[in-house]
Formats: structure tokens, C-alpha cells, sequence
């Protein structure tokens, strides 16, 4: 195998696993304060037409990301208060979500972009070779010849990190995730923990949706982000609900997309739908492996009542 084969094979898998790192960082904020967010999928449906619709209409993928950002922002609001204000089961919202997802774009996109007739091409964000890391043999081409959102993402994955484990407030984001009854009686605030944490993954996953859109393909096409909610959820588990972990698994799975890609283009004969299973098989081996061999913050999932609000 030639070394272009491999530093374009190389390329690929960074490119690929972008949106699952920017979208399991969103879980991880999430996940860690105690919420269980399944709906990842149709949040980053939405980001990826808002991107879109923003730069299609200013004409400029900046105004797309900020449009992706606003909406998911808003989307991550809305989730928060179902979840957290009024108790709603986590899985249920999470399903529903991901379906009105994949409604509201199929609908607003169609009507908005025309994608019945052809998907509208937007400006998309250019690839930024890094001034000498780019210049490094082999490696360079492949890790420093991104675009922005992609050396975001990576960057990202130190300053979660920091947050998380050098700061006060990433500890009462694990202590509302673990124990929210302690966290408040200590005067945390669990709630506003809570919704913080659930706007930071809308924002992520509009991004994650946008690096899609204006990352990759440059349009909106109906279901484009065909199950990288998932397989995001599943970076982070099998990251064991870290940083690190969520980035290395990301970087597996988007390899494993990149390699399924490059089997269709060898002309193997086997039907293709067998090689776009392939990153899927191994997100599925990977839960059933570690599934059990790691443990969620406790709280995940649980709805809770604080203090102020408790009768009696």
C-alpha cells in the first residue's frame, strides 16, 4: 500500500470523525450533569439545515455556523426544559426528538432549499493547511490539512478536559451528574447546572450537524447525518464518559467510515449496503463489549426535584 493511499486514508478518518467528536463532546456536557440525551441524531438534522440555510442566505459558511449555533442553542433550551422542568422521561423526548427532527428538515428543507428538485450547493469552509505542522512528511498532510471546524473539535478535547477535572464549576457538573441531593444540599444550583449543560450539547450538536453540511458535503440532503447521533452516543460510552476516551473512540469510528469507503472504491464484489454496515458493526461490537465494563455518571436520566421545590 502506497504512503498517498494511506495519508488520504488518514485524511478521511479525521474528516469523518469530526462530527462525532463535536457531537459527543455535547453528550459528554450533558451525560456528565445527569442528563441522557438519545435525540442527538435530530438536533444535528436541524444544525446541518440551519448551517445551510445560513449560508445559503448570507453566503458565507461563518453566518451558517452562527445560524446552526443560535438554533441549537435553542433547541438544547428546549430539551433542558422538558427534561429538567418538568420531569418528562429523558428516552421518550430523546425519540421524539430525533423523529421531529428528521420531519421538521425533511419539510422545512424542501420548502426553503428546494431539495425535491436538487440540493442547493452552499460555500462551505475551505481546508486550512496549518503554517510548518502541514509541512511535516506524512503525517502533515493528513492531521494538519483540515478545516477550522475540524482543529476545533481536537482543541476542544484539552479545554473539556480542563473544565471537567481543574475547575469548580466542571466539579458540580459531576457532582449534580453523580449525587444531584448532595450537590444541592451544598448550595449547588442543580437545575441551572443542568440547563447550562444542555445548551452547551445543542450548541455542539448544531455544530456537529453544520460540520456535516458546510464540512464535508456543502448541502442538505434528507437524513445526512445517518445515525452519527448514535454512533456519538456510543463514543462516548465506549470512551467510558471522558474526554480522551469520546475523542479516541470518534477517531475509531470515523476510521471504520473511511475504511468502508475506501473498500466500495477497491470494486470489491459485494453488494455496497454490506460495506456501509461496516461502521455500524463495530459500534455495535464496541457497546456489547464495553457497555458493561464501564459506568455512566449515576444520576443519568433521572429527573430530579430540588429542594426549594419539595412539599413537606
Amino acid at each position: 500500500m502506497s504512503e498517498e493511499v494511506i495519508v488520504s486514508y488518514l485524511a478521511a478518518a479525521i474528516r469523518l470523525c469530526v462530527p462525532l467528536l463535536l457531537a459527543g463532546i455535547g453528550l459528554l456536557y450533558m451525560s456528565r450533569s445527569g442528563i441522557l440525551n438519545i435525540g442527538m441524531e435530530g438536533m444535528m438534522l436541524i444544525g446541518a439545515l440551519a448551517g445551510v440555510f445560513g449560508a445559503h442566505t448570507y453566503g458565507s459558511a461563518g453566518a451558517g455556523l452562527l445560524f446552526a449555533v443560535t438554533v441549537g442553542a435553542v433547541v438544547g433550551l428546549l430539551f433542558g426544559f422538558l427534561v429538567i422542568t418538568t420531569g418528562a422521561d429523558q428516552v421518550v423526548i430523546g425519540t421524539a426528538l430525533n423523529l421531529l427532527g428528521l420531519g421538521l428538515t425533511t419539510v422545512f428543507g424542501r420548502s426553503l432549499l428546494g431539495m425535491g428538485q436538487e440540493a442547493v450547493k452552499v460555500e462551505g469552509f475551505p481546508v486550512v493547511p496549518l503554517p510548518l505542522l502541514s509541512g511535516i512528511p506524512f503525517l502533515g498532510e493528513a492531521l494538519f490539512r483540515q478545516n477550522v471546524l475540524a482543529y476545533a473539535a481536537f482543541l476542544l478535547v484539552p479545554l473539556t478536559a480542563f473544565l471537567f477535572y481543574r475547575t469548580c464549576w466542571g466539579l458540580q457538573v459531576r457532582a449534580v451528574g453523580e449525587n444531584p441531593l448532595a450537590a444541592d444540599t451544598l448550595g449547588v444550583k442543580v437545575h441551572r447546572v443542568r440547563y447550562l449543560c444542555s445548551v452547551i450539547g445543542g450548541i455542539m450538536a448544531g455544530v456537529a450537524g453544520s460540520s456535516i453540511s458546510l464540512g464535508i458535503l456543502n448541502q442538505f440532503t434528507e437524513n445526512m447525518v445517518a445515525g452519527r447521533g448514535f454512533i456519538a452516543l456510543s463514543a462516548v460510552i465506549f470512551g467510558r464518559w471522558t474526554p480522551g476516551g469520546t475523542m479516541s473512540a470518534a477517531v475509531l469510528f470515523g476510521g471504520a467510515d473511511a475504511l468502508q469507503l475506501r473498500f466500495q472504491s477497491l470494486g470489491i464484489e459485494l453488494p455496497y449496503q454490506f460495506m456501509l454496515m461496516f461502521p455500524y458493526l463495530l459500534t455495535m461490537a464496541a457497546l456489547a463489549w464495553f457497555s458493561g465494563r464501564s459506568r455512566q455518571p449515576a444520576a443519568t436520566g433521572a429527573a430530579y426535584k430540588s429542594l426549594a421545590n419539595r412539599s413537606g
